[in-house]
């Protein structure tokens, strides 16, 4: 693995860059209220020589309101990104500055541009972030639920198997858990979260920034109800709640229970416990007596 070092020249006003070589710049867009665009990126959407977007027409509209034309917008996304990263790569490496953005907040996030990033850094050009607004980061700090340690997850996978398997590993997340979600797949969302996490606290957000700008609190149970009563509309960041410290302290003291008996008593004699006193051990986490432990143990020979 090779170390590179990208400096900070970035932070000088006269625009200095390396020579020869453009740069990436990375601009916040807003996620709803249109004032949280920030200075500094529509100075550096007017001074780029292309502008690189997830969708041109909505993007357009961004620009025409901020009086930005750009000499090129350019059509970046998931379905072109093959095919359109190593012609952007090439024109920065010819000398044109590219920002890319979003439909919505920060590029990179939960959309193509992180391919774009990773392919810019490979090339050795610098990548300039200008940050702005975040749905997920907006929701955290606004939903009530701790905010020292947090996991964005994004978008869960489609197939019922595949979301078990994402949400797995979570499980024993002691830090709050981000979601983005669409209005159409928020309650069966919530249904899977349930399932693999018990009925935790969590809070919905909808519609951030924007005019109907909706925190809604509560367990899961409350808020499938509420959704039941109250059709989803506009996109959602789902907060929830991470393990907390009982259940963690249950997780542990319950790590048998995804164990048979032969395996239970197994554990405990490969830890140096004589047979006998590896079903004793056994029987007293399962709360049996010795002797169910020991008929358990006959029917399986």
């Amino acid at each position: 693995m090779t170390i590179t070092c990208q400096s900070s020249f970035q932070n000088n006003n006269d625009g200095a860059k390396p020579e020869g070589c453009g740069c990436l710049y990375l601009v916040a867009t807003p996620i709803g209220n249109l004032e949280d665009m920030t200075y500094r990126a529509v100075r550096t959407l007017k001074e780029c020589d292309i502008i690189a977007a997830e969708d041109t027409r909505q993007t357009r509209k961004l620009l025409s309101h901020f009086e930005i034309t750009p000499s090129m917008l350019f059509s970046y996304h998931e379905h072109n990104k093959a095919a359109s990263g190593p012609e952007l790569i090439r024109y920065i490496i010819e000398g044109k500055n590219l920002a890319l953005v979003s439909d919505a907040g920060l590029p990179a996030i939960s959309d193509p541009g992180a391919d774009l990033v990773a392919l810019a850094v490979s090339h050795q050009i610098p990548v300039i972030p200008i940050p702005g607004a975040n749905a997920a980061l907006s929701a955290l700090i606004a939903s009530g639920l701790p905010t020292a340690s947090f996991t964005f997850i994004g978008f869960l996978p489609r197939e019922r198997k595949d979301i078990r398997a994402a949400l797995a590993p979570l499980r024993s997340a002691q830090g709050t858990l981000l979601f983005y979600e669409s209005p159409h797949r928020v309650a069966k969302t919530l249904v899977h979260l349930q399932e693999a996490f018990g009925n935790r606290r969590v809070t919905l957000a909808r519609e951030l920034t924007k005019r109907y700008e909706e925190f809604l609190r509560g367990t899961i149970e409350e808020c499938c109800v509420w959704l039941e009563e109250h059709p989803p509309l506009g996109e959602y960041v789902i907060v929830l709640e991470g393990e907390s410290k009982e259940e963690a302290e249950l997780a542990e003291s319950s790590w048998w229970r995804e164990l048979s008996i032969e395996a239970h008593v197994a554990h405990y004699e490969a830890s140096g416990l004589p047979r006998k006193d590896a079903m004793k051990k056994a029987a007293s986490d399962r709360g049996l007596a010795k002797r169910d432990i020991y008929n358990a143990l006959l029917e399986r020979e």
